[in-house]
């Protein structure tokens, strides 16, 4: 496993790192014995950071990582989120009680005196607007409630705008082969002012993975089934936006460009981290099987020149009409 800086904090953290929202809840079914396996088997890996939040399975994953805690000695780090539990997003619900409420569970359900880095979960846009929310997370900072704190986004402008406020350290985005805009400007100005970036939804959702077909079915409880179109939350988070169709033709272009013995997976997982701007990649896993292949990416060599080109290729025709200027 290879490390990287994150932001200004000094944490060295494990460029493949862990995304726990599939061991909460809205994945299918998920059994927390297998899940915690799954979490040992990072470690074990040397991964060292693992992100989740408040509302992935109303907390469960978080209780899941405490228990992790508990049970293994090894420092690692834990990243969370808040803002997701308002029955609907606004600027009005980013109050000091809320964020001190949510925090406070989390700290509960993590059993820790303070949260290692606590991130805005997608807040409406117009939250980046309003310095006075930042301003209660420097509160909580300097109360010991939070060490650090950064932001989850859904488009480059939020995180544009996240990065003018001089103590956000990180800024979660999507990036991935589907979702290439980030690189454009963002990364740089994240680059002048030393913010981490974690790309989120690294596989999209399970189908940079290579392992979806036409036949997949969905459990009820999977947002890949009932949030194709944006019906629970933002349509973005599901298969990054991209129609099912067009992501499995698109797919069978990309599985010929995986050099031998290299799952899809693992191309899409080192095709990030080709990019320096980048801090870690945290793909989601439920079963042990599917950590291990995430964190072999780590050690691949770089990809070629030929196969970045061909990459940039198959978004620029099939996939950035559909994606580009909407995140």
């Amino acid at each position: 496993m290879n490390y990287r800086t994150l932001g200004r904090t000094g944490w060295k953290i494990s460029e493949i790192s862990f995304g726990a929202w599939a061991i909460g809840g809205a994945w299918g079914e998920t059994d927390d014995r297998e899940s915690l396996t799954a979490l040992h088997v990072a470690l074990d890996g040397g991964v060292n950071f693992f992100d989740t939040a408040d509302v992935y399975g109303d907390g469960r994953s978080e209780r899941l990582l405490a228990k992790l805690k508990k049970e293994r000695k090894e420092k690692f780090y834990i990243a969370t989120k808040a803002g997701r539990r308002l029955p609907k997003q606004t600027v009005e619900g980013y109050s000091r009680k809320n964020l001190t409420g949510w925090i406070e569970r989390s700290l509960k359900n993590l059993n820790t005196d303070t949260i290692d880095l606590l991130q805005l979960h997608c807040p409406h846009t117009e939250v980046f607007y309003r310095p006075e929310v930042f301003g209660i997370l420097d509160d909580l900072v300097k109360a010991g409630k939070l060490r650090h704190y950064g932001v989850s986004v859904e488009k480059v402008e939020e995180a544009l705008k996240a990065i003018e406020f001089p103590n956000v350290q990180s800024v979660q985005i999507i990036f991935n082969i589907f979702r290439q805009r980030p690189m454009e400007l963002f990364f740089t100005e994240a680059q002048k002012k030393k913010v981490g970036i974690l790309a989120r939804v690294p596989l999209a959702s399970g189908m940079l993975s290579g392992k979806i077909s036409r036949t997949s079915k969905f459990a009820k409880d999977d947002h890949r089934n009932f949030n194709r179109h944006g019906e629970a939350f933002d349509r973005g988070e599901t298969f990054s936006g991209v129609d099912f169709e067009t992501a499995l033709q698109a797919v069978d272009e990309l599985k010929k460009l995986a050099p031998k013995n290299v799952s899809l997976a693992q191309l899409a997982l080192r095709w990030i981290l080709e990019f320096p701007a980048v801090t870690c990649s945290i793909p989601g896993a439920k079963r042990p099987a599917q950590v291990s292949e995430n964190i072999a990416a780590s050690d691949l060599p770089p990809l070629s020149p030929a196969t970045l080109k061909k990459i940039r290729a198959i978004y620029a025709s099939q996939i950035k009409p559909l994606v580009h200027q909407y995140w």
